[in-house]
């Protein structure tokens, strides 16, 4: 705390500009904080109005079209790498890409006050051909009411800031205090999540090499089944599956019968970190009393075996939204 508030005194809009260009690109950096500071140290006249707002605003929306031209030209690459500390990658980019799309230009507006959101809006705009220009006309409506929020605060309450940051080497150990609070608060959650899907972790799970050897016997693979669960919104272009592999589609398990899992042997896999998508709708089968287990690695693994693979079929591969189309 102390270090930023004497390096934004000293260098003043530079330091801005580098603080705010690197939360608009992901970084976990206090933004919000320089805003504020930056808005107070302007209100007792050691920084330039203009100026400050200007690299404020400038940085940000730097930092967003960086974002979002990236997401244009690695289509759901990058989604798919900010997603993969989910549980559930796969649900994780379907989910944000349906919503993004329902509410995409409204969410933009105030994408920058919403942990998380903030990160993932300006990606998701290029991954979804949204028009460039109507991308920067939104972000920079929202851009100037997150700069203007927090500049203007700063600068309201001037008093209140100058007589915190004369004493901030108190006040950085209060903050400390709260980064501790949050810090501890996030474990417990993490937990909680684990704690709660910690009945998926006994679902039955079979080794990629024991599933080849019954499903490509020399007598014929009767009676054995393996089910893709991959969500659609995971699929590239080019995707490979398990060859004689068949499509389930894990978010709509109510429109498939029990009759519709004839198999005495059923195999699941998906590609989301501790096979939680095949694990879960494992637990949803087996609850319905179809017998089936989890392939251990899923996808990941089955390639690293060097087993056979065979391209995605077009008709299983459904079309994210895109704002192109509209």
């Amino acid at each position: 705390m102390d270090t930023l508030v004497t390096h934004l005194l000293e260098r003043g809009c530079a330091v801005l500009f580098a603080v705010v260009l690197m939360e608009s690109i992901g970084l976990p950096v206090p933004a919000a904080l320089a805003l504020l500071l930056a808005g107070g140290a302007a209100g007792r006249g050691m920084l330039g109005v203009g100026p400050s707002l200007a690299s404020a605003l400038g940085a940000l929306l730097l930092g967003d079209t960086l974002m979002f031209l990236i997401g244009r030209y690695t289509g759901w690459w990058l989604l798919g790498l900010l997603c993969r500390i989910s549980l559930n990658p796969e649900s994780c980019i379907l989910s944000s890409a349906d919503s993004f799309y329902k509410r995409g230009r409204i969410l933009l507006l105030f994408a920058k006050f919403v942990p998380g959101i903030n990160s993932l809006a300006s990606p998701i705009a290029g991954s979804m051909n949204m028009r460039f220009w109507q991308f920067l006309a939104l972000d920079c409506l929202g851009g100037s009411a997150y700069v203007g929020v927090y500049w203007g605060l700063g600068y309201v309450f001037s008093d209140v800031l100058q007589r915190v940051t004369s004493g901030y080497q108190a006040f950085g150990q209060v903050m400390g205090i709260v980064l501790a609070i949050l810090v501890v608060a996030y474990i417990a959650y993490q937990v909680r999540a684990r704690l709660r899907n910690w009945d998926l972790r006994n679902v039955p799970r079979v080794l990629p090499a024991e599933v080849a050897q019954l499903l490509y016997a020399p007598d014929g693979s009767d009676g054995v089944t393996v089910l893709d669960v991959r969500s659609h919104g995971y699929y590239e272009p080019k995707a490979m599956r398990i060859r004689g592999s068949s499509r389930l589609e894990p978010n709509a398990l109510h429109h498939y019968g029990d009759d519709g899992f004839p198999a005495k042997q059923l195999f699941l896999y998906c590609t989301c970190v501790r096979e939680a998508t095949s694990a879960r709708v494992a637990r949803v089968l087996r609850g319905r009393g179809i017998p089936c287990s989890v392939i251990d690695g899923g996808l990941r693994a089955w390639k690293k075996a060097g087993l056979p693979l065979e391209p995605v079929p077009e008709e299983d591969v459904i079309d994210l939204p895109s704002f192109a189309r509209r």
